[in-house]
């Protein structure tokens, strides 16, 4: 619901800005802003993603990059290395041993860095909640940006929460 009401307040805008300066012929901008768009949306084109695979949800994740949902067509290029990555999807149950490692991913990543929280494990502990061996969710260690929720979450989940991320880049100040 709220994104159809999004979508038709761009048309909206869209349509008011094309009738009150459509009949000039050009358009007048400031060369900073019409940088900063070009690399919010390059950026949010280009998303490359480290996998943090802990459990079953890397399973759905690695779907995604499959035939079927295509991640290549959105510009989302899986690497293995957290230097080459600007976006990380922790996807399964992270346990108390596991979060330095995850810490040092994440301080390894080129900046802009975004996380992704893949299924109710990584969200909030999931089913392990109460152990004394799972973080109560990965933004306790890390900054998350968006959180994909389902046990495990499907890939058009993940296909959603990436696309969310997209436009979150391209808004963002």
């Amino acid at each position: 619901m709220e994104i159809k009401k999004i979508q038709k307040q761009d048309l909206n805008l869209q349509e008011e800005f094309w009738q009150n300066h459509n009949n000039q012929g050009f358009i007048v901008t400031k060369f900073s802003d019409l940088a900063q768009y070009v690399v919010k949306w390059s950026r949010s084109g280009s998303l490359w993603p480290m996998t943090f695979g802990l459990a079953c949800c890397a399973v759905e994740m690695m779907h995604t990059a499959a035939s079927r949902y295509d991640l290549d067509r959105y510009g989302v290029m899986f690497r293995a290395s957290p230097r080459q990555a600007d976006v990380m999807i922790v996807a399964g149950t992270l346990t108390n041993k596991m979060a330095p490692a995850l810490r040092k991913v994440y301080d390894q990543m080129t900046d802009p860095k975004y996380v992704i929280s893949m299924g109710s494990c990584a969200n909030g502990g999931g089913y392990y909640h109460y152990s004394y061996s799972v973080v109560r969710g990965c933004d306790r260690i890390v900054p998350v940006d968006i959180y994909v929720p389902g046990c495990p979450p499907t890939a058009e989940a993940l296909l959603y929460g990436i696309l969310c991320l997209q436009r979150k880049i391209t808004r963002k100040k």
